[in-house]
């Protein structure tokens, strides 16, 4: 059962008015920004802890008040520069995973991968994520200028830095080259330097190692331990050669070995449905399959990101919300191509699509019932009821890292770089528990179809595809790939598309930072 865990409060730091919330097992009390200050409030361990929370608030909301005050970076709207939400955007929109059929700005231009670096989505991306850099940035810097090593508060610090360093691998992964702070070099008004991806990569490396050591096997519900931080690791690593033009396959089995041993564990084919239902939270932690997760509550935090975005997006049409578990009408946006229909076999359990009153083929983008709906989320408790005082405003939880994933990363590892590591194995194990046969001898093509399958809408699918060298090449094509509606029709897309740029009021304003070639 979720507590009641988001309560907001306010700390005033010279670089930014950071809010004081809860995630997780963490109770606050609110702090009266009138009257307090760094200095006169952080006065024992459990005002760091309350400091803290605002960095994993920053994955669930937009500001201190959900998405009912004022957005915590300004110029930036509340709902799509949501954490989830924007990273959703850019990770899933540009994909054969996702359409969304609104006119919001330049929205469509991501599935029609022709942006600018003046997108107000790309932008929106780019500053949540640097953005919550700095948080963390300042909770570290604030722990060590206390001077004390009690080991509470270098468990804390060691949380912020990997929260960090979940930040720092999506900066590397959609923008590459960033300005580079940490809790020794952000001084207020200063430029930031600008760290090349290959460096970031070294630096990350060796900080989330060092973060490793200092962090819990076993943590909290909600909270950074080692697993989180081994993932971010993996990940890294699986990489490689896109980071750094260096393959370490090895090194990405031998991560994705160490998650496996601290105890996590696959759901059964009955329970792999419930890890995207509104009471998902009892899948987290050793002993299942969720690693690490972003807390969602219908309650605490309203905002127009996260999963609230995915299932409202998702329903519309002839779709009945209250089959998924809605309070209200849904938004009527997002659907998949028919070319990701079409990797399901009959078989398969995950194949959620509503197909009633919808055309698999996207004859127009902008509607709705032109392309399947996919309900792989759901508001929906695990028994299939509805939470009390169910609203807009899920409490689905949004699994960042799960172990369908390593057990995905470790057959790549197999396939392509040839590691001794039983990839295969836990290849077939994903599809034996959804239903189809087992690939004796899986192929690339077998290994990138997976992971469409089993991750999709996780934030996942335009890196996987840049990886493998889908994402512009003609080679794979998907309704409205380049904004061509005719996929038998080779098209490729600029090769630039596979990084996306830096926001162009930054390169602007900070003559250190070189924007991305081409644009």
């Amino acid at each position: 059962m979720k507590r009641n865990i988001i309560k907001t409060g306010l700390f005033m730091f010279a670089i930014s008015a950071m809010t004081v919330s809860c995630t997780g097992d963490l109770d606050v009390t609110p702090i009266d920004p009138n009257l307090d200050t760094p200095e006169n409030v952080l006065t024992d361990t459990e005002m760091y802890n309350q400091l803290l929370a605002k960095c994993y608030s920053g994955l669930s909301v937009s500001s201190a008040d959900g998405d009912s005050g004022d957005p915590d970076i300004e110029g930036i709207d509340g709902g799509f520069g949501q954490y989830l939400r924007a990273l959703f955007n850019l990770q899933e929109l540009p994909t054969d995973e996702a359409v969304i059929g609104w006119n919001d700005q330049t929205l469509k231009d991501l599935h029609g991968l022709q942006w600018t670096s003046s997108d107000v989505f790309v932008q929106a991306c780019y500053s949540r994520v640097l953005y919550q850099v700095s948080l963390c940035n300042e909770v570290i810097r604030r722990i060590d200028a206390s001077g004390s090593n009690d080991a509470k508060l270098q468990q804390y610090r060691a949380e912020a830095r990997a929260l960090r360093g979940l930040s720092y691998l999506h900066a590397i992964d959609l923008f590459g080259s960033v300005p580079f702070t940490d809790e020794t070099t952000e001084v207020p008004g200063d430029n930031p330097q600008q760290k090349s991806r290959a460096d970031l990569f070294t630096w990350l490396e060796k900080d989330m190692k060092e973060c490793a050591e200092q962090l819990p096997a076993d943590p909290e519900k909600y909270r950074c331990g080692k697993g989180m931080v081994y993932m971010i690791l993996a990940k890294l690593y699986l990489n490689a050669k896109i980071y750094t033009g260096t393959e370490k396959y090895k090194e990405c089995a031998e991560y994705c070995q160490k998650i496996i041993d601290l105890g996590y564990k696959l759901e059964s084919a009955a329970d792999r449905p419930k890890l995207f239902c509104a009471d998902n939270d009892q899948f987290l932690g050793l002993g299942h399959e969720m690693i690490f997760s972003v807390y969602q509550d219908h309650e605490n935090t309203k905002a127009y990101g996260g999963t609230t975005y995915i299932i409202n997006a998702m329903v519309g049409g002839k779709m009945a919300y209250a089959d998924y578990g809605l309070g209200g009408n849904g938004w009527g946006g997002l659907r998949v191509t028919g070319q990701f229909v079409d990797k399901f076999e009959s078989a398969d359990q995950r194949a959620t699509f509503f197909t009633k009153g919808q055309n698999k083929e996207i004859t127009d983008i902008s509607d709705f019932t032109s392309g399947y709906a996919f309900t792989k989320f759901t508001n929906l408790k695990a028994d299939g009821s509805m939470i009390d005082g169910a609203n807009s405003f899920p409490d689905t939880d949004f699994p960042i890292f799960r172990l369908g994933d390593v057990y995905l990363m470790l057959a790549e590892c197999q396939v392509l770089g040839g590691i001794d590591c039983k990839g295969v194995d836990r290849f077939n194990d994903i599809r034996e528990r959804a239903g189809v046969g087992k690939i004796d001898n899986p192929t690339r093509a077998n290994i990138l179809d997976e992971r469409a399958r089993e991750m999709a809408w996780e934030c996942y699918r335009r890196s996987d595809l840049v990886r493998f060298g889908l994402l512009t090449s003609s080679d794979y094509l998907w309704a409205h790939k380049g904004m061509n509606s005719n996929v038998g029709t080779p098209h490729g897309v600029d090769a630039k598309y596979n990084l996306y740029p830096l926001a162009s009021s930054d390169v602007n304003s900070n003559p250190n930072l070189v924007q991305n070639a081409g644009y």
